[in-house]
């Protein structure tokens, strides 16, 4: 696309999305140099007073919510006839596009996206706002990991896969409710329902219901059970199960009735999931042989003796095999007691204590331990930037090894106080704000209480608490004087007094015929007008009396360098000892004109010039030039 200026600030560079009533380009803030995302109300609806009543009114609902999980609005104007409003630009896929790349997603990872849509939707929901279209298609995934949900801040799409009804656009067809399917409002828990439908598809890889054409699958949000969550996605945690399906219940009523306990219930959900048991270890019970009780009361006979000497060697054999295989059976005990023991202390380990440590540190134990991990980033004002605050499950626990703990670690705070800048040089303001990872745009004004480039005011203002990346206006002294009068003066002592006072004077310059010679070369006229206040280095721009004589003028001739393009001409004059530089000679050649032209000059005064001739901006060779 050809790049585009709107409002004098956004440079639009690309367009990156369409829907039924804007359009989204990529841009450039030309103030503060970052991209942003600028959202311009279709042209066919500049005239729709409906349209334009529910654009302001929702661009006034964009503008109450502040969420780090939540794309965040920056600016709204109109420039022309175009309305545009400007959200913060997330670099990165929507969780759709994410979903069609890697089909299902691991449960703990679909649980915890599912937790920052929750937590965007409850800070909306706590302002009033009822999103009305929360599906994967409006959930940023920027690359680092944050998760951000959009389409706050303008009417909903209106196409092919959406229902309407009136004039109110009531959601995408597959992620709807049941209520917004009747044609009813949409409340709080019909974004929840919707949240459900997205954590549905996250953990199976596919929608719960789909069908030919968008009535055929609201009719089944109103009457179909979707295939169960087991049947698609097996290693799915029964208890999240729970969670998705309470969600999507068609009945209101049943379904979570804030935002804020479904996330609560997935939290649970993830730290409960049952785990793999351990190897058992066999327990081994060795029978003792019972000792032998020996009667000195029993009698003997000799003439059994013999008998007797064989039974006592029997007995004795008994005893040694008995003896040997107690000992076998105990060696084999320990064998299969000692390798079953083994064999869950090689499979399983014990969670580590990484909160409070650096991600990386924390990285490198888990590994060691065996363990994978999981990072969710997220803002906290607590807790420095890349530092794990929270770890599940905790400590301790003992896990099977290739077990996932879920690193929380900090993004950095969110929201900082705002200082007060007022009386600071602007260089030292501008820095402070840098610092803070705020964004500082600059504004001058006519002041003389305070230093020139020191900051007069500023907004937000001191002591207010405001999100990263939030634009600081300031607003810098400029100074202040009166402009002189320069009526009847000479160019050249208009310059000079000018000069004197702390302004400067305009670089175009306007002659103004007349018939008093003693008028010739003097000021005619100017701009802004005499006694009135204006900041240092502020131009005033002036007309000059041109007495008609013959001298008043010269011809020069010149040569146009390019024959098979149109020429933009132009024809400076510097006076002698004047370093100021004056336009009094500009058109536009046209290619089919011969390359030798003659232009005929005004001269301000009687002084000397230096000439230069720009061609297309490239300066010629300069010449004197007199009266």
């Amino acid at each position: 696309m050809k790049e585009k200026i709107l409002a004098n600030r956004y440079r639009l560079t690309e367009q990156i999305g369409m829907g039924g009533m804007a359009i989204v380009y990529r841009a450039v803030d030309l103030r503060t140099g970052h991209n942003v995302a600028v959202k311009v109300l279709r042209p066919e609806y500049n005239e729709d007073s409906e349209f334009i009543g529910r654009f302001q009114r929702e661009a006034e609902a964009a503008s109450k919510m502040t969420h780090h999980n939540i794309v965040n609005l920056l600016d709204v104007g109109m420039d022309g006839d175009n309305r545009y409003l400007v959200m913060e630009y997330v670099q990165g896929k929507t969780l759709k596009s994410v979903i069609q790349e890697r089909g299902k997603l691991n449960p703990a990872l679909a649980g915890q996206i599912a937790i920052r849509i929750l937590s965007a939707l409850e800070h909306a929901h706590r302002n009033g706002i009822v999103h009305r279209d929360i599906k994967p298609q409006n959930i940023l995934v920027h690359a680092d990991g944050h998760i951000k949900v959009a389409d706050f801040g303008i009417a909903r799409i209106a196409n092919s896969s959406t229902l309407t009804k009136g004039d109110n656009v009531m959601g995408s067809v597959h992620y709807f409710s049941p209520e917004q399917a009747r044609g009813e409002g949409a409340n709080a828990t019909s974004d929840i329902y919707s949240t459900g439908i997205v954590l549905y598809e996250m953990l199976t890889g596919r929608v719960p219901y789909d069908g030919d054409n968008p009535v055929a699958v609201a009719m089944q949000h109103l009457h179909a059970t979707p295939i169960p969550i087991q049947n698609l996605a097996p290693d799915v945690p029964p208890a999240l199960v729970r969670v998705c399906m309470k969600a999507m219940e068609k009945n209101p009523a049943l379904r979570y009735q804030t935002a804020r306990d479904m996330a609560a219930d997935i939290r649970l959900a993830l730290e409960n999931r049952p785990e793999r048991q351990a190897f058992p270890v066999k327990e081994f019970e060795v029978q003792q042989p019972k000792p032998q009780i020996k009667d000195e009361n029993i009698r003997t006979n000799p003439d059994t003796g013999r008998n007797r000497i064989g039974n006592e060697k029997r007995r004795k054999t008994r005893t040694a095999v008995t003896t040997v295989l107690l000992g076998l059976l105990l060696v084999t005990g320990l064998y299969f007691g000692i390798t079953a023991i083994f064999r869950r202390v090689v499979t399983t380990t014990t969670v580590p204590f990484v909160i409070g440590m650096d991600v990386r540190e924390a990285e490198e134990i888990l590994t060691r331990e065996g363990l994978t991990f999981t990072e969710m980033y997220f803002s906290n004002n607590d807790v420095k930037a890349n530092v794990v605050f929270r770890q599940s499950p905790e400590e301790n626990a003992t896990k099977q090894k290739g077990d996932n703990v879920i690193l929380s670690v900090s993004s950095g705070p969110s929201q900082v106080n705002m200082p007060d800048l007022r009386g600071r040089n602007v260089e030292e303001a501008i820095t402070i704000l840098k610092d803070m990872k705020l964004v500082p745009t600059i504004q001058k004004a006519i002041n003389g209480d305070y230093e020139v480039n020191t900051v007069v005011s500023q907004e937000p203002t001191a002591g207010e608490i405001v999100n990263k990346e939030t634009a600081v206006n300031l607003t810098i002294s400029g100074g202040k004087v009166t402009v002189p009068k320069l009526a009847y003066m000479t160019l050249a002592d208009a310059e000079e007094l000018l000069k004197q006072t702390g302004l400067r004077i305009g670089s175009t310059l306007n002659i103004v015929d007349t018939r008093n010679a003693k008028e010739h070369g003097k000021v005619s006229s100017q701009s802004p007008a005499e006694n009135t206040d204006a900041m240092l280095d502020d131009i005033v721009s002036v007309n000059v009396f041109r007495y008609l004589t013959d001298s008043s003028s010269k011809e020069i001739t010149i040569q146009l360098m390019d024959e098979n393009r149109d020429i933009n001409v132009r024809v400076m004059l510097q006076a002698e000892g004047s370093d100021v530089e004056y336009e009094v000679y500009q058109h536009l050649y046209p290619a089919d004109l011969e390359r030798q032209q003659t232009i005929t000059l005004n001269l301000p005064d009687e002084r000397t010039y230096t000439c230069t001739v720009y061609q297309d901006d490239e300066p010629q060779e300069p010449f004197v030039i007199e009266r």
